[in-house]
């Protein structure tokens, strides 16, 4: 791990060195420390940024909070561990905080810090990124500038891509795949939709974009189809604006005579992003879109305007459970009676439920405990270029039993196969 390049902010000097010395036996030795934001702010614009940055939340004068929120601003580090002695409602808020900030946060680590765990926090941002333990992701396109703005009369499909992420029965058979967009810029590299999304929605592209992953999906159902006889559930996102054009459905029944799968194959998932009423055309188009045979999924139940009231409202076939509610999971009682409440509503409505951010062992065994839904996360897989998740399809099937990882994380739990 002598690649990775770690800030650590911390006011207490002994707290301070453990750390440092914790880091080192990690095989990391490019460390920063700061015993203050001001100073870490310094180090940064004088070092550079980093890979992880190791935050205290609770300091005297700005607190890790304010160095949290420099990081998402300045884009120095795309990633923490927050560290603390605080209450565990403090620690999830404050992990929630930095997600909503565009922050990834690996881990909440209470004090005092072990060698083993921040050991496995390591490892665990290493796999992420390469899916090995040797490449470390340049950190050139965390300190670019911002992205020139967008050309609504310009092409930008051939740049734009999807990542798969593939969706899983707790018993462990496929359930589908969701597509991800992804922008291969011809200056700054892969880009995550953070970066892109803001300056494709001011373009008024969205649209483009959409129909763009709508045909990527359908192309590899149909492909699937092909080859193997059985058409592949594929989900993608839709912004509701775009169930504002009354075109939406000719031109989307259209796109599935050109890839001729059943309408069944296909979820569309729909974020509501206010709470006003829905127009009678968005309304109408969801309703052909059901009566077409699409399946529909309300996304990020739970969060801004996707309710139970839109449940009651709306014709949706399938409710996602997002992944903050979901994260440490088997440790939250909170959590665990959002998640199972969730699920009894939706059996009791005859609704599937897609779980999103499912991470861990311990989170799928909780899961396991309230009902059977879908699950979709790190712990099966992360999102993949279309060539290696066609390669994951493949090892799933020569070896169906390894679509949930047991072998390496709970021997002798595979599921049963018939």
């Amino acid at each position: 791990m002598h690649s990775l390049k770690v800030l650590i902010l911390e006011d207490n000097p002994f707290q301070m060195m453990a750390l440092h010395q914790m880091l080192n036996a990690n095989q990391v030795f490019d460390v920063l420390t700061a015993d203050c934001v001001e100073a870490a702010q310094r180090s940064l614009e004088l070092r550079g940024p980093v890979d992880i940055a190791i935050c205290d939340l609770q300091m005297e004068g700005q607190d890790g909070l304010s160095l949290i929120g420099h990081l998402a601003a300045s884009g120095m580090a795309r990633t923490v561990i927050i560290l603390s002695s605080a209450e565990d409602t403090v620690l999830d808020s404050a992990a929630q905080l930095a997600r909503q900030q565009g922050i990834n946060v690996l881990g909440v680590m209470r004090k005092p810090a072990s060698v083993a765990a921040i050991g496995g926090l390591l490892s665990k941002w290493l796999l992420g990124q390469s899916g090995t333990a040797q490449v470390v992701t340049p950190l050139a396109a965390a300190a670019s500038p911002d992205l020139s703005p967008l050309d609504p009369t310009q092409d930008y499909g051939p740049q734009w891509i999807a990542h798969f992420q593939p969706k899983v029965s707790l018993d462990g058979e496929l359930a589908g795949v969701e597509l991800l967009a992804r922008w291969e810029h011809p200056e700054h590299g892969l880009l995550m939709p953070g970066r892109f999304l803001p300056l494709i929605e001011r373009a008024g592209l969205m649209g483009a974009l959409t129909w763009h992953m709508l045909e990527l999906a359908l192309s590899l159902s149909h492909q699937r189809l092909l080859s193997h006889g059985q058409a592949l559930p594929v989900a993608v996102n839709v912004p509701p604006a775009l169930l504002d054009q009354p075109d939406f459905i000719p031109r989307l029944l259209v796109l599935l005579e050109r890839f001729p799968v059943r309408p069944q194959m296909l979820t569309l998932e729909v974020v509501e992003q206010s709470a006003r009423q829905l127009a009678v055309v968005q309304f109408e188009n969801l309703l052909r879109l059901r009566m077409a045979g699409c399946r529909l999924s309300i996304d990020d139940f739970g969060t801004g305007a996707s309710n139970i009231q839109r449940l009651l409202e709306l014709p949706f076939s399938e409710l996602k459970i997002p992944a903050e509610f979901v994260r440490g999971l088997a440790d939250d009682r909170r959590k665990s009676a959002i998640v199972g409440g969730a699920l009894f509503m939706a059996q009791k409505m005859a609704l599937d439920v897609v779980v999103e951010g499912v991470e861990t062992a311990d989170d799928y065994d909780a899961l396991l405990m309230l009902g059977h839904p879908v699950i979709q996360g790190y712990f099966i897989a992360r999102p993949m270029p279309e060539a290696d998740f066609l390669n994951w399809l493949q090892v799933l099937e020569r070896t169906p039993e390894r679509v949930l990882p047991f072998d390496t994380v709970r021997p002798g739990r595979a599921p049963a196969r018939k």
